[in-house]
């Protein structure tokens, strides 16, 4: 048996549903002679008989009935193939793999991803939360779609295969505990922080850095009295008067009644929070989506 080809077995189904190879014709817009044509090199496609020829019209064949059985059920896969994409589309299923860091984690995507399950509660949402190599890593690989990155002036994402799409500004802060001499300040400068006691978080943290180049710009080299394994822990340290930290504003969304945030004029440790996806990928909806409310959630954090 040669070669099926698909056209004709759907001519097929129209010739059986019409009843006629003239009803068929006019459906179609061909003669009916272009059919009977097309009809006789199915036949030899498939080494069978499918119709018979009578002065009323045509009757199929068990095996142009088998072959009609057939291309019908294909139809319905089809249409329901169709019918799957368009829920997809329009956002009543599918799935959306998104990546983030802890501290956007712990503020900037829980008022995106209440807005995206409510308007969307059928699409199939996960969210993997880690550092920034692994998430660029997860990227690259595909193992997710999208994800929200950040990056510092003296570290910026330079990344060909990404585009990136700027959210907002993350300043970094001053945590006091209430009773430090500073705390009823609106802002300091990091000149004034000569003699104080660092709380940082571990050693190969970005925050680090960022306090390294601050008190580089004050004109000192900070005395880090307490390492801390996260944020939480960092403002318990700074409360209890075992030192000052600087944390970025977002890490802030959950904060203690007994320390006091002042901001820290002349520095540039502000960092740039982004979303970024592969260059080479189509946004699905989902991911339009999500990017839409994660730009509102950015606005609203900005805000605030």
């Amino acid at each position: 048996m040669s070669r099926i080809s698909p056209e004709r077995i759907l001519l097929l189904v129209n010739v059986a549903h019409c009843g006629s190879m003239t009803l068929a014709a006019a459906s179609l817009g061909q003669s009916v002679s272009a059919i009977s044509q097309q009809i006789r090199k199915l036949e030899v496609e498939t080494g069978h008989p499918l119709i018979e020829r009578h002065s009323r019209g045509v009757v199929l064949t068990d095996a142009g009935r088998t072959v009609v059985e057939h291309a019908e059920q294909i139809q319905g896969r089809l249409k329901s193939l169709e019918n799957a994409l368009d829920d997809i589309a329009g956002l009543r299923a599918g799935s959306l793999r998104i990546g983030t860091f802890p501290t956007a984690g712990s503020s900037l995507m829980p008022l995106a991803i209440n807005s995206f399950r409510l308007a969307h509660p059928k699409v199939s949402l996960s969210v993997s939360s880690t550092r920034l190599s692994s998430l660029l890593e997860m990227l690259n690989n595909r193992e997710v779609t999208m994800s929200v990155l950040w990056e510092y002036p003296w570290s910026t994402l330079h990344n060909a295969d990404l585009h990136l799409m700027h959210l907002m500004d993350d300043p970094t802060e001053l945590v006091l505990s209430l009773s430090h001499p500073l705390a009823g300040r609106d802002n300091v400068s990091m000149t004034e922080l000569l003699n104080e006691l660092w709380v940082v978080r571990d050693d190969d943290h970005p925050m680090l850095e960022v306090l390294r180049r601050a008190a580089n710009m004050g004109g000192f080299r900070p005395n880090v009295t307490y390492v801390a394994n996260d944020y939480q822990e960092a403002q318990a340290m700074v409360a209890v008067g075992v030192g000052v930290a600087l944390v970025p504003r977002m890490a802030l969304t959950v904060l203690r009644d007994d320390v006091r945030v002042v901001p820290v004029l002349g520095t540039s440790t502000q960092r740039r929070i982004l979303l970024g996806r592969l260059k080479n990928s189509t946004a699905s909806s989902a991911e339009v989506s999500m990017a839409d409310m994660l730009v509102d959630a950015a606005r609203f954090l900005s805000v605030g």
